[in-house]
């Protein structure tokens, strides 16, 4: 049952602070992969073991869904409750079924804590996130204890950092984050792989070479769809020689296709952007620009077929050619924005770690926790083959 709270309904301007105070919450200039946030991390497990041992949080009913600021529902206690549990909600005197103003502050801290939309709203990702038991968010906290640790000792004074579960990149520079990129990452039937290796090249500008496996599964059911769709996304093909082939000439009902190379010329539909950011690995996965900008805002963002895409790229590229001869700051944007073809070696080639930290913590004592998206906390894995 639901019905309007009397109590006074808090302005936009509230509601955008409370949004902004969640997100404080959990900002940190500790690298995920250091010291630091491995102390944290215990600091975190000293919390968690007692609670869980006292039997954790309850869980939240479904009749919260939906529900957000200014009304009463059945279950409302449930939810101030379990928020109260995991501390992202002040101690009160009586909870209550009204969702009141610092139940709206908690739910955002909590939606900011496992890195969804800070809505204010108990949506369907908010509910099952906020039904994960105490003891599983406990044995995630333990194993990326380990992980931090296993990784913590052999990392260079300048690296970047891109983890997989959060779909963030990290800039790290003398043991501190100097900024952090929205990413988008390989979805998880074409996983990004993790590795180790080094930025050793910048393309501007770059043509698309389609790789076998997007030719097999994508671009042969595109062209039996919509026989014009090459053309539209100006993708050449050709052949052994290097002459350009019609569509028309070769059999879309059979895989044919995948003995053509496939190139997609520079512009605003190329499926780089405006750069490819190039590190070594026997996977054939890079770093880039996209023009499909908008999936920077969405919630799960395992949608690429296993590259990774960087928002705000301009700035990354620009950290990354620092100590490169020419590349004083704003150049980036000038050959953005004439859209000059251009290769650049990098110098003093920077440090890359694609890896998978599923939980964190700050000094602050906020843990942060994501989905276990390729099952590898399931798995137990503690390293990985790189």
């Amino acid at each position: 049952m639901e019905h309007d709270e009397p109590g006074r309904a808090l302005t936009d301007a509230e509601l955008e602070a409370n949004s902004a105070a969640a997100i404080r919450a959990i900002e940190t200039v500790e690298p995920i992969l250091s010291y630091d946030t491995a102390n944290n991390l215990q600091m975190a497990i000293a919390q968690y073991e007692p609670f869980v041992m006292a039997g954790g949080w309850e869980q939240v009913p479904q009749e919260t869904y939906g529900v957000t600021m200014g009304v009463r529902r059945d279950g409302v206690v449930q939810l101030k409750r379990r928020l109260l549990s995991s501390a992202d909600m002040a101690m009160v005197d009586q909870v209550d079924e009204a969702f009141d103003g610092p139940t709206d502050a908690a739910l955002r801290r909590f939606q900011a804590r496992h890195g969804l939309q800070v809505s204010g709203q108990v949506d369907e990702p908010t509910w099952y996130a906020l039904n994960v038991p105490a003891e599983a968010r406990l044995h995630q906290l333990r194993l990326n204890l380990l992980r931090v640790q296993a990784m913590a000792p052999a990392l260079a004074d300048r690296y970047v950092v891109v983890n997989i579960p959060a779909a963030f990149i990290e800039v790290v520079e003398g043991g501190m984050v100097q900024r952090r990129h929205t990413a988008v990452v390989g979805r998880i039937d074409r996983q990004t792989p993790i590795l180790k290796s080094r930025i050793h090249q910048i393309n501007f500008n770059p043509f698309w070479n389609v790789p076998v496996s997007i030719i097999r599964r994508d671009l042969i059911k595109y062209m039996n769809e919509n026989p014009n769709y090459l053309t539209e996304q100006k993708i050449r093909i050709l052949d052994g020689n290097g002459q350009e082939v019609q569509p028309s000439s070769i059999n879309w009902q059979t895989e044919e296709a995948v003995n053509y190379r496939f190139r997609q010329d520079p512009g605003p539909l190329n499926s780089m952007g405006n750069v490819k950011i190039n590190f070594h690995n026997p996977h054939a996965v890079y770093l880039h620009d996209t023009p499909t900008k908008g999936l920077f805002g969405d919630n799960a963002r395992f949608l690429s077929s296993g590259c990774v895409r960087v928002d705000q790229v301009q700035d990354f590229v620009s950290w990354v050619l620092r100590d490169t001869s020419g590349w004083a700051s704003g150049e980036v944007g000038n050959v953005f924005a004439t859209g000059e073809r251009k290769d650049v070696d990098v110098r003093n080639p920077v440090e890359i770690h694609t890896t998978y930290i599923s939980a964190w913590a700050n000094r602050d004592g906020v843990v942060s926790f994501r989905d276990d998206v390729y099952e590898f906390d399931m798995a137990g894995k503690v390293t990985f083959e790189t």
